[in-house]
């Protein structure tokens, strides 16, 4: 069947309904919170209300546009391009830490300037890994299930990311593309108890990091307790629990929020849940972690269903979307509510910022474009129709 589906020139391109829904309200509500957010400081920084609602306008058209494009390309193609696309991210981490090349912000020099658009060289990263352990599993599967080398092998380059992105510094981004590559080498059938010994090395590691870095460990202690130093280390994480406070049931309605005016620290980008729960309340929360887990669901339903067909690069890759995806909200929305310390994270398709809209749009492309290929196989052989097609 992969091998049809590569000869073949004219595919006809099929929409998933059920996941355009839920990314069209991701978007939606994500530009809407935007907005609401971020008037001020366009305001204070450019003179203009309109400066960071029309930015993030550009970033959500360029994603559009790019993901798009993206998704006119077969699968197969990416596949081959899978470890040379892996190369050209290790090749950006590199770039980026070049002195007068890379974009400083707050400390972190993490951002390659394009002229409209700032990329943040992380979320190419994490967009490439998926692609890159996707092939990686698919070629190398047996070896993944019975060697322990099979797991080291693709680890070792993963780890040499994670070391250039932690002298950006970006641990979160660290952990994720991490967590992306152990999660899909799992769901091809590595074995649990070599898994438990390397996630024993990475929280040994981790901790390491966090006990050698005096400003990983001023996070891990105000997160502990955010109210032994309220006007400092604390001052994130008490302003975000004040907000999800104040918005109770239904929120104090939307634009009336006062958390976000020049009290909480990134309202617009890292923080943007903790705007969702003063202005809309407990409901506007329950509704984004719904459309989230809903997101997850689709993305393992269409990976699940590639499965079933025979491509096994399409699963891999969906598998390591829907890890991507729900995972970075995990924490962002963990950050925001005090269960987790602070990351740096954005909360996918909502938070302001044009490397994580672009690369977020240009991901969910590849998933439009797993199920389109799925879903031609189906129609080619009608007995074996699935019933998700029609969802």
């Amino acid at each position: 069947m992969g091998l049809s589906m590569k000869k073949s020139q004219k595919v006809h391109f099929h929409f998933d309904k059920t996941l355009s829904l839920i990314c069209i309200a991701l978007l939606t509500i994500g530009y809407i919170m935007v907005v609401s957010s971020s008037l001020h400081l366009g305001v204070k920084m450019s003179g203009s209300v309109f400066s960071f609602p029309m930015k993030q306008l550009v970033h959500i058209g360029i994603g559009v546009l790019a993901g798009s494009w993206l998704a006119t390309i077969p699968l197969y193609k990416w596949e081959r391009a899978g470890p040379w696309l892996f190369i050209a991210g290790l090749f950006l981490l590199v770039i980026v830490l070049i002195p007068g090349v890379g974009v400083r912000v707050n400390g972190s020099v993490r951002w390659l300037s394009l002229g409209i658009v700032r990329i943040q060289v992380s979320e190419i990263v994490k967009f490439f890994a998926v692609i890159y352990i996707a092939g990686y599993v698919t070629r190398h599967q047996e070896s993944v299930r019975l060697s322990a080398y099979g797991i080291v092998k693709p680890l070792a380059l993963f780890s040499l990311a994670c070391v250039l992105l932690l002298l950006e510094p970006d641990f979160g981004s660290s952990v994720v593309i991490l967590l992306i590559a152990m999660g899909v080498m799992f769901l091809g059938g590595a074995r649990l108890s070599q898994f438990a010994i390397l996630m024993s090395l990475v929280v040994v590691l981790a901790t390491l990091l966090i006990y050698i870095e005096p400003y990983r460990m001023r996070r891990i202690t105000s997160f502990m307790d955010p109210w032994a130093d309220p006007l400092n280390s604390g001052f994130q994480l008490v302003q975000a629990l004040i907000s999800f406070g104040r918005g109770e049931w239904l929120g104090v309605g939307l634009g009336n929020g006062i958390q976000k005016l020049f009290y909480l620290p990134e309202a617009h980008t890292d923080f943007l849940f903790s705007v969702i729960a003063e202005e809309l309340g407990l409901l506007g929360v329950v509704v984004v972690i719904s459309l989230f887990a809903l997101l997850v669901w689709r993305t393992f339903k269409i990976a699940e269903a590639a499965e079933k067909v025979g491509q096994p690069f399409s699963a891999f890759m969906a598998y390591g979307l829907g890890i991507w995806f729900g995972f970075q909200a995990f924490v962002n929305m963990g950050v925001n509510m005090g269960i987790l310390p602070t990351k740096g994270l954005t909360l996918p398709f909502m938070s302001y910022g044009g490397g994580s809209m672009i690369s977020m749009c240009c991901a969910i492309a590849l998933l439009f474009r797993i199920y389109s290929e799925v879903y031609e196989i189906n129609a080619n052989t009608p007995k074996e129709r699935s019933r998700w097609v029609n969802a």
